[in-house]
């Protein structure tokens, strides 16, 4: 019989892993409501259509890494935001408050080539902004950013372009197209295609030929108008005023076509040629584009794979083992194990994590379970702890270990025995 294992490109999430995406979920969290965003959740199957209309025929994405449905014209989101814009326009959002700060996190599906931080079914980290035009409010969902990674203990740094709008981008892309056109047999066949569907994407070419032959292209900076010019100055200013450096990067744009003015890149060098943590930009015609009112909006999105790559990299390096358990009850009969499991319940009760084992294994077998399930603590309740009704409390860490009375009530003991355990892990006390 065949063995079956995931589909190439998906991938389980495993309990060593757990504990990393749930920090990062709950930091995300943490940090959107400091900012006063909201969370949405929308589904996974939407309209083929809205993917078209908001990413563009001519990416990428659409072309060729979209999960279709094509009998039901419904695909598997490929990313956040045009699902969260549609939201936004079915329920009239805009007319409930002006300005929507939302943000979202979970599955997206492209049909990429899998490796490493990249995968068929991935994770992203979305927040969006609708409504504000300032560039004030660009740099400050870019600040939100910045403090993620800085939060995770990630470093990163951040590249800054603007795209233009569609009263100075039209000609660069005509001015653009005709300085590669010369050179357009040397390009690549990804770059040969897209020269005159989507020109901006060969200045992101990530192959050494093509990035070596638009290195004397021309720069969008030096072609947009003076609007766009003003807002990117005042980008950079606050960016400045907040203390967030940056790196100008001409050659970095946005893959979609909704995207105008502002954009941005979170990269590493620890991830080899998959640099990009995260990245976002300003789309200020997208929702009009898809029947909804004229109002602006800027987001970013976070790769939540290549983000616990690196977190992975930092808890090596930090070589900080995490406890995944507060205390390990080890019964050695059937009475101890009695009063045990209630000693557990009540633990547990009190926000701790507990463990023990019911198969009546020797302590020794016990002792490498506590360690194999990192227990902070281990209380050890045998025949002879149990009739001189003191138990021995170990500290898994120093090896250290105390007797722990065992008189009062399995409620009573429990409660003595949390105070030991946060204040051997620096927990506080629940409110």
């Amino acid at each position: 019989m065949t063995t079956l294992q995931a589909i190439n490109g998906f991938k389980d999430i495993l309990p060593d892993q757990i504990h990393l995406w749930q920090r990062l979920e709950a930091t995300a969290t943490d940090i959107c409501r400091r900012f006063g965003m909201r969370e949405i959740r929308t589904p996974i199957l939407e309209k083929t259509e809205l993917f078209v209309r908001s990413i563009g025929e001519a990416t990428d994405v659409v072309e060729k890494e979209m999960y279709t449905f094509a009998d039901k014209g419904l695909t598997m989101r490929p990313e956040a935001t045009a699902s969260i814009m549609r939201a936004f326009i079915e329920h009239g959002m805009h007319v409930q408050q002006p300005v929507q700060r939302l943000y979202t996190m979970g599955p997206m599906f492209r049909h990429e080539r899998p490796q490493k931080g990249r995968l068929r079914q991935f994770h992203q980290f979305d927040a969006e902004i609708i409504g504000p035009t300032e560039p004030q409010q660009d740099a400050e969902l870019i600040a939100m950013g910045h403090l993620l990674f800085s939060e995770l203990g990630v470093k990163v740094s951040l590249e800054l372009n603007s795209m233009g709008c569609p009263k100075c981008r039209p000609a660069f892309r005509q001015r653009l197209i005709a300085g590669l056109e010369g050179v357009q047999d040397q390009l690549c066949e990804d770059c040969r295609r897209r020269l005159h569907t989507n020109p901006l994407r060969v200045l992101d070419c990530k192959k050494p030929g093509c990035r070596a032959l638009v290195a004397d292209a021309p720069s969008i900076q030096d072609a947009l108008c003076e609007n766009c010019t003003s807002h990117f100055a005042t980008l950079r200013d606050t960016l400045d005023l907040l203390g967030i450096p940056y790196n100008l990067n001409r050659f970095m744009v946005r893959g979609l076509d909704y995207y105008t003015r502002t954009t941005f890149e979170f990269v590493t060098d620890q991830l080899g040629a998959q640099s990009a943590v995260g990245g976002g930009g300003r789309y200020d015609g997208l929702i009009a584009e898809l029947g909804g009112p004229a109002v602006s909006g800027i987001g970013f999105a976070i790769g939540m794979e290549r983000l616990i790559l690196l977190m992975e990299q930092n808890e090596k390096e930090n070589s900080a083992a995490l406890s995944d358990t507060d205390i390990y009850l080890a019964a050695l009969g059937p009475e101890e194990l009695k009063h045990c499991t209630l000693l557990a319940q009540f633990l547990r009760q009190q926000g701790l994590r507990v463990a023990l084992d019911y198969s009546g294994r020797s302590l020794k077998a016990q002792m490498k379970i506590a360690g194999r399930m990192q227990a902070h603590y281990t209380l050890i309740v045998g025949e002879q702890e149990w009739a001189g009704k003191e138990a021995i409390l170990r500290d898994m860490q120093t090896q250290q270990q105390g007797g722990f009375s065992l008189s009062g009530s399995p409620l009573e003991q429990s409660e003595r025995l949390a105070v030991v355990l946060r204040a051997g892990s620096g927990k506080s006390d629940p409110a």
